[in-house]
């Protein structure tokens, strides 16, 4: 698909009729590791379930309903950065936003992956509404990484209506 097309379909789906096999996920992480990073860095990092039967029991102790509903069917991806790489050098943090970069990082690991995933007839949800200590107990996320989002991954069970969109001139300045 023509990079112009897939960013104008790729919607967030909220109802999914079945999750990707494995093989299709390894190639949509492995498209997700392309991501620029600070310094070639890589702090994203992935935590998958695939198992419909695991995705069901650790969605019901990460998700709160209302996310849970909606990502139904779905393989789940956790993402996290590691603290204090992007943004820091040898003397701590580069610059006022220090761990922002991890989260920056992250933000362009995580929309190279939902691109990739609508490129190989998949859609997703990001869920920034998620239990962050019931992920990391669960999934045994150390204390050094950042967990940021619960990715649902699956083929589409419904057709979703169109995003509006601000006016360029909204939310752009040229000076």
């Amino acid at each position: 698909m023509e990079f112009k097309e897939l960013i104008k379909v790729r919607r967030s789906i909220r109802k999914y009729e079945s999750a990707p096999s494995r093989e299709d996920l390894i190639a949509i992480l492995k498209a997700a590791q392309q991501a620029p990073s600070w310094k070639n860095l890589q702090p994203a990092r992935c935590y998958v379930i695939d198992d419909p039967e695991k995705v069901e029991a650790i969605s019901a102790q990460i998700l709160p309903e209302g996310n849970r509903t909606k990502s139904a069917n779905a393989a789940l991806i956790v993402t996290t950065f590691v603290k204090g790489q992007s943004g820091f050098g040898p003397d701590g943090p580069a610059n006022e936003i220090g761990d922002g970069w991890g989260a920056y990082d992250l933000g362009l690991h995580d929309a190279y992956l939902i691109l990739a995933a609508s490129d190989a007839g998949y859609d997703t949800l990001i869920m920034g509404i998620r239990h962050g200590d019931a992920i990391r107990k669960l999934l045994g996320i150390p204390d050094s990484e950042t967990v940021m989002s619960v990715i649902a991954v699956g083929k589409r069970a419904q057709e979703p209506s169109d995003r509006p969109r601000k006016e360029l001139n909204e939310v752009t300045r040229f000076i």
